[in-house]
């Protein structure tokens, strides 16, 4: 430690090491200006299967709506840890990512990660007449894109990614029944993840609820669907496969082929396709409801 007989002999400020001392000896950091003091944290570097948190490697705008739930975890010292894939799909496969800060491991979160493969490894149907009405921002993408060359595959699966984190934080905006969107780096998204229990909600597919609760659950669905329509927008792919049943509550999940009602030339025949199979699924189970029925209560909601 530097004493008095080290400093200079000009040196314009009185010595007084008590004053100025920081730690158990004094308790106090007397004397300095608090703007120049802070917290010091020392952290382990990340294991395997481990990276820091991503939340500050992104824009802003590629972090979730504003006002968060509070269960979104913003320290710079977070970690993200790999816990193992949640499922596989066409486009993607999905994974549970925790994130915690090692010296709060009371705020630790475990969130879905959802990674889109480029298209050499997805088979996303019917991906064509999805994104008629979209259009790419960069030329040299779009041109690209059409080539269906290596860049524009990638640039594919960002596309995708992209439709999906506009999709959620739209509807999360507007109150539907969606999981949060937590951030989006590059073809990885990562949102709430949707429990009962502690375990994935399983989907609607696999219930067999009480007929009173099934008739809640068509509720759900009809006023989620009335909600799109009536920001002009169809899921476009809705079935009791992408509709996750959370005790009472159901949330819908995989939002990628989100459509225009009016500006994409199959928004119509992506409504009424919705339409039908949900109202096959129910009725399947014993709820009488009719598919024409529920597309022209739509349709009113649209005009």
């Amino acid at each position: 430690m530097t004493s008095h007989r080290d400093l200079p002999a000009d040196w314009p400020f009185d010595w007084e090491p008590d004053a100025y001392r920081s730690g158990p000896e004094s308790g106090s950091l007397e004397g300095i200006d608090p703007g120049f003091t802070f917290d010091f944290r020392s952290y382990d570097d990340v294991g395997d299967g481990q990276r820091w948190t991503t939340w500050f490697d992104v824009e802003p705008l590629m972090r979730g709506p504003e006002p968060r739930p509070s269960w979104v975890v913003e320290s710079r010292g977070a970690i993200d840890t790999e816990l193992g894939i949640l499922k596989t799909g066409k486009e993607a496969d999905v994974f549970l990512v925790e994130r915690a800060d090692p010296h709060d491991p009371d705020s630790a979160v475990v969130m879905a990660a959802k990674r889109y493969r480029d298209s050499n490894h997805r088979s996303f149907h019917r991906a064509a007449s999805y994104a008629e009405g979209r259009s790419v921002k960069r030329s040299r993408d779009e041109r690209a894109l059409k080539r269906k060359s290596t860049w524009g595959r990638i640039v594919a699966a960002g596309e995708w990614a992209i439709a999906e984190w506009d999709a959620l934080k739209r509807l999360y905006t507007l109150g539907a029944a969606v999981p949060y969107p937590v951030q989006i780096d590059g073809v990885e998204i990562l949102m709430e993840w949707i429990t009962v229990d502690g375990e994935t909600a399983p989907r609607l597919a696999q219930t067999r609820p009480e007929r009173d609760l099934l008739a809640s659950y068509f509720d759900q669905v009809r006023d989620f669907l009335a909600l799109l329509v009536q920001d002009g927008i169809v899921h476009g792919d809705l079935s009791a496969y992408n509709i996750l049943a959370a005790g009472d509550r159901l949330v819908v999940i995989d939002l990628p082929q989100i459509v225009d009602l009016v500006g994409n030339p199959n928004g119509m025949d992506f409504l009424l396709r919705d339409c039908t199979n949900i109202c096959g699924w129910f009725k399947a189970r014993g709820l009488e409801v009719d598919e024409q029925e529920l597309f022209g209560e739509l349709m009113a909601h649209a005009f």
